[in-house]
């Protein structure tokens, strides 16, 4: 155990090396008793989303949260929301610096207006509903990707370190973030997506502005209104209120 605040009976698993966390973490699933974390110090294989590779050099943060949740596949995805909520807390609590840190639809933590970190979540199936969670989640601690090899549009990326000067350990900020969430957890099983909904809504970047949506074939655009209680994009386009439950988007 690490920290005080270590959340009582969840796993904490160092590995000096590993493929992908969400991939090692998925492999352990059948023995595991309880949530688990899994921090990688180096990654191999890291992804991202759309299975685009995710650089994942020494000193960055590449980990996973281990679940084994009951709910519907359609409550369970919603736990991208409580992830991104628990990124931003663990950042404010290591940096002291609140209004740098925003949300961006789906599932990215921006660090003024920037890329900083992102999450991916996997899971097995069993039957119509879910064996095991895997919420990957990758901080740019101290490094970023270069803008030659980022996708043209995108925002561009930022570490830590670069933004605000602060260098912060693997471990350390591990240790922050896994009672960070914990609490959006408990508060989840306990009360469902309205919480959480309010919370990311409080901290979201572009509510109200015009953006773009990329779904698979067509591109969207219109004016961020909200995200509903399924958790999907509202946009507010020419022809009317849009809910887009799945989309690459740019500002």
């Amino acid at each position: 155990m690490s920290g005080q605040d270590w959340p009582e009976g969840t796993g904490r698993h160092v590995l000096a090396v590993t493929d992908s966390t969400n991939a090692h973490a998925l492999r352990e699933a059948p023995v595991l008793q309880g949530p688990a974390w899994f921090l990688g110090l180096e990654q191999t294989a890291g992804r991202g989303r759309r299975a685009r590779a995710w650089a994942s050099p020494r000193g960055n943060f590449h980990a996973t949260l281990l679940l084994a949740p009951t709910e519907s596949p359609e409550q369970v995805a919603l736990r991208s929301f409580a992830a991104a909520l628990a990124l931003r807390d663990a950042f404010v609590a290591l940096t002291g610096l609140p209004a740098a840190f925003s949300l961006k639809w789906p599932n990215d933590v921006l660090l003024n207006g920037a890329k900083v970190a992102g999450i991916l979540l996997e899971a097995t199936s069993a039957g119509a509903g879910v064996q095991a969670l895997a919420i990957g989640i990758g901080v740019n601690l101290i490094a970023h990707p270069d803008p030659s090899v980022m996708e043209a549009g995108a925002l561009p990326a930022v570490s830590l370190l670069s933004e605000t000067g602060v260098r912060i350990a693997p471990e350390t900020f591990l240790d922050a973030l896994a009672p960070a969430y914990a609490r959006w957890e408990a508060m989840f099983t306990a009360q469902g997506f309205a919480p959480l909904r309010a919370a990311w809504l409080a901290h979201a970047a572009k509510i109200g502005e015009p953006i773009r949506a990329r779904t698979g074939k067509d591109t969207h655009f219109g004016v961020f209104d909200t995200i509903d209680s399924q958790g999907n994009l509202i946009l507010l386009t020419a022809t009317g209120r849009l809910a887009i439950p799945a989309a690459e988007v740019f500002f």
